[in-house]
This record gives C-alpha cells, sequence and structure tokens, in this order.
C-alpha cells in the first residue's frame, strides 16, 4: 500500500533489546497527513536504525510511503502495525499524465483589469 503527503510529526525514536536474540534494536514513528479536501492522517513506523539513516524523514518533507499494516494481539487487545518498506520523495505524478517539466507554461494574454476608486458606483458596505 501506498500514501502520499506531508511529514507533520517525527516522534521520538525508541530503542532496546531483543529478548529472543540479545541483539539491539531501533524504532522510529512519524506522522504523514494528505493533501486532499479532507486531510487524513496516519502515523508510521521504520524499523531499524539503518532505515531511519537511510530514509532521513524530516518534518514539512512531500513524500510517498510505501507500507504493510499488521495487526497484533496483546492481553485481548489488538494493535495496528503500520511498517514503511520504502519512502520516496516528492509526489509522483499520476499515470498517463506527463510530469510538471514536461507541461508547457500557461500563457496568459488577457488585459490586466484596473481599478479606479473614483469610478467605483457598487453598493456593496466594505
Amino acid at each position: 500500500m501506498e500514501l502520499t503527503g506531508k511529514v507533520i510529526a517525527v516522534l521520538e525514536a525508541r530503542s532496546g533489546i531483543s529478548k529472543s536474540s540479545g541483539n539491539p534494536w531501533k524504532m522510529q514513528d512519524y506522522v504523514i497527513e494528505t493533501n486532499e479536501q479532507y486531510p487524513r492522517r496516519m502515523c508510521f513506523n521504520v524499523f531499524g536504525e539503518d532505515k531511519i539513516n537511510q530514509f532521513n524523514i524530516q518534518v514539512g518533507e512531500e513524500i510517498t510511503v510505501s507500507f504493510d499494516i499488521n495487526a497484533r494481539e496483546y492481553q485481548g487487545r489488538w494493535f495496528n502495525d503500520i511498517r514503511a518498506w520504502k519512502v520516496e520523495r516528492g509526489t509522483p505524478a499520476p499515470e498517463g499524465e506527463p510530469a510538471p517539466a514536461e507541461v508547457a507554461p500557461a500563457v496568459d494574454s488577457a488585459p490586466v483589469p484596473t481599478f479606479d476608486a473614483e469610478e467605483s458606483n457598487d453598493d456593496l458596505p466594505f
């Protein structure tokens, strides 16, 4: 699955030692907000110090996150885990549409309107 949006929060990294193998681990959570009429937010995590450093996610960046969703049970309650496995900078162009660099610039040939306060006859109170 993928989601594109702006990073609005980078949370504190968490780390520890694995009980089963004794190896150290590190995980960091991020919050992304979509650029839709009704924006949605998603908290996702990146697991592994190497991936955290590789992605180098910063607040304010526009990114596309590829992720997997998994649910786990703990003491009778269920929790979702949204783990990113790929992060791309910028927003990709939808299929079939040219990239922004390929679009010809718009030419505006309409004259620029002018406003003269003495000729104003409208009855608006402001």
